[in-house]
């Protein structure tokens, strides 16, 4: 099973960024995806996620800036972020869980990607 996060970079405040996660060795359309983040000296925190019904969930700092949304037949997983700001800044880690629904909690994730840098700076 791979999972392989791209797309992080610096932006300046009040940017755009683009993520993606390219899977394989799972059935991608049966699994439940998320992205999270992790700021140096913090925990790993869950920024969005989406259902394989598509069914997406943003946590409520991101809501309004963030979308979550799949590719099935891409077999990938995006985060599009607007207006960032520089407590976005982090290393973004895309996980996927064969959990129905979306999971707030990172060890209910089975798999993980290494992760994207996100540096929200002017």
């Amino acid at each position: 099973v791979q999972l392989q996060a791209f797309g992080g970079g610096l932006v300046e405040p009040g940017g755009f960024l683009r993520l993606s996660c390219a899977t394989s060795g799972i059935t991608f359309s049966r699994y439940t995806m998320a992205w999270f983040r992790q700021a140096p000296g913090k925990e790993r925190d869950f920024v969005a996620g989406i259902t394989s019904t598509a069914y997406g969930y943003c946590q409520n700092s991101v809501k309004g800036r963030f979308a979550i949304f799949r590719d099935n037949a891409e077999k990938r997983v995006y985060l599009e972020m607007n207006s960032l700001k520089p407590e976005d800044s982090a290393v973004y880690f895309c996980a996927a869980t064969s959990r129905a629904s979306v999971a707030f909690s990172a060890p209910e994730y089975d798999f993980w990607g290494q992760g994207t840098e996100v540096t929200v700076s002017s």
